[in-house]
Order: structure tokens, then C-alpha cells, then sequence
């Protein structure tokens, strides 16, 4: 073999694996959620003062395949790949997944809805079976369900309690949904701020002094656990409410009260109703 057709052989090899480099390139898994981010800019409306959010889900099912090819590129992802993750990239997909899945699930019966058949994502399971455990979705290979991401996944493998005002049931008493995808390099900061406008939601998180008590979404009394265990730090919800006093407090007085941490904790009712923009 001369120089000539060496030469060539190793230009033949180079294009080739440049070829598969390319190749790997286009089907990585994009870790800013750039194609959910536009789904939720498109359907997610803030209220008037900023401290709840609602979907238009009129919109998303008209116009439903920007969330179909991300979701198709959220199931494409292998565990092989997902295990080279970074933690805050592993829990950014996870947390993402299961909003992006919750809005799929409320758009496949979307006209159940419309036609009032059913008024919450509650309506959608079965007589013996829950919506949140009907395994509908392919997530790293194998088929889940929403309680699968939230509970086996999420809240096995991240001790991060802040993640329970970032997952949205589609329901109204839900936290808001975020109108930005999670993404890695800013999830602790998303996170907080999460949870300080979910707190300082006054519909949802409240003050009474009279009654010397601070009311808080019955998600408080659910997952009250994971605020219990010293998990980043917090070991009571007196711990989150501290934490987070002067997002709640609408005077200073309610403030210098809050600050005493003497007060009684009580769980309001939950509004189940579709978060749509029909229940602003």
C-alpha cells in the first residue's frame, strides 16, 4: 500500500468518526429543556399579582406537537445515559418529566373536560385505580407512572423537600407552574423561588393572628415528612416557615409574629379542580 492509499484510508477513518461524533451530537439529550420551555411559554399564564399561575390547555391541545416531541425525547433517553448525569441534571429531567407527562395526561382528555365529564385530573382514574398510577409513559426505558417519578424516583434518590412546590398535579391548589423549564445550572435557585411564591400565595398559604395559627396547603401535611428529617436543614415546617417568613408576611406585623415561631399549623382543603386559565 502506498503513501497515496494510506493517506486516504486515514482520511476515509477521520470523516467517519467525525461523521459519528455528529451523529452523537444531534440525539444528546438537551439539558436546557429548550423544547419545554417553549410549551410552557406558550400555555402557562401568570395571575394579576403574580402569585399564581394557570394553563391554557385550549391552546396545548390545538397545538400539541412541540410537547409531543419533547416528550418523545424525554422517553428516548437510556438509563446508561441518564446515570453520566450530573445529580441537578438527573433531577431537572425527573422533575421536568413529570410536569411535561401531567400536562399530556390532562391533554389526552382534554375533551372530557370540555364536555364536563370531568372536573379533575382525579376524575381521570378508574372506580380502584388513581390517574397518578396509571403507567402511560416510557421513562429510561420501561413504563411508568406519575407516582413513579415523584415517589420512587424523586423523593428516593434527592433528599430536597423544596422539590413538592415544583411538581404540578394540574390542579388548582397545585403550586404554580413555572413558565421556564428546570434546568441544572440554576435548579437550586429555581427551587427557592418555587417555593417563596408558593408561600407567599395568600390563597394557598395563609396567616390568621387572631386564631394564632399559619394555614398551609394540605401538601405540608402529605409530604410533612421530608420537612422532618433534617433534609436540607429542615427539621419541622416551623424550619420552612422561618425560612421563608418574609415571603409570607403581608405587614410587618404579621412578620414580627411570624418571627416568635409560636404558632399552631393547620392544613386548608384542596381545590382539585383543573388549574386551567377558565378558573383564574
Amino acid at each position: 500500500m502506498d503513501n497515496q492509499d494510506v493517506n486516504s484510508k486515514i482520511l476515509s477513518c477521520l470523516l467517519a468518526a467525525g461523521l459519528m461524533l455528529s451523529s452523537t451530537s444531534v440525539v444528546a439529550f438537551d439539558h436546557q429543556h429548550q423544547m419545554f420551555n417553549q410549551v410552557l411559554n406558550d400555555v402557562v399564564r401568570l395571575s394579576p399579582n403574580k402569585r399564581q399561575t394557570r394553563v391554557d390547555y385550549g391552546l396545548l391541545n390545538k397545538q400539541p406537537e412541540q410537547l409531543n416531541r419533547y416528550l418523545a425525547a424525554l422517553s428516548s433517553v437510556k438509563q446508561s445515559e441518564y446515570k453520566l448525569w450530573t445529580d441537578d441534571e438527573q433531577l431537572s429531567f425527573l422533575i421536568n418529566a413529570y410536569n411535561a407527562f401531567t400536562l399530556q395526561l390532562i391533554n389526552q382528555n382534554y375533551g372530557k373536560f370540555q364536555n364536563g365529564k370531568v372536573e379533575s385530573i382525579k376524575d381521570l382514574g378508574g372506580f380502584f385505580s388513581s390517574p397518578w398510577k396509571q403507567s402511560f409513559f416510557t421513562l429510561l426505558e420501561e413504563k411508568h407512572s406519575l407516582d413513579d417519578i415523584e415517589h420512587d424516583m424523586i423523593r428516593v434518590w434527592f433528599k430536597r423537600p423544596r422539590i413538592h412546590a415544583a411538581l404540578v398535579c394540574a390542579a388548582v391548589s397545585c403550586p404554580p407552574l413555572r413558565d421556564q423549564a428546570f434546568v441544572a445550572d440554576q435548579l437550586s435557585q429555581q427551587l427557592d423561588d418555587q417555593m417563596r411564591q408558593f408561600l407567599s400565595d395568600d390563597q394557598r398559604n395563609t396567616i390568621n393572628l387572631s386564631d394564632n395559627r399559619v394555614n398551609l396547603s394540605s401538601i405540608f401535611k402529605w409530604y410533612g415528612e421530608d420537612f422532618e428529617t433534617g433534609q436540607q436543614g429542615f427539621t419541622s415546617l416551623k424550619d420552612l416557615v422561618k425560612l421563608y417568613q418574609a415571603d409570607m408576611a403581608d405587614s410587618p406585623q404579621q412578620l414580627t409574629w411570624l418571627q416568635k415561631q409560636d404558632f399552631n399549623i393547620r392544613y386548608l382543603d384542596y381545590d382539585w379542580r383543573l388549574n386551567d386559565i377558565s378558573t383564574f
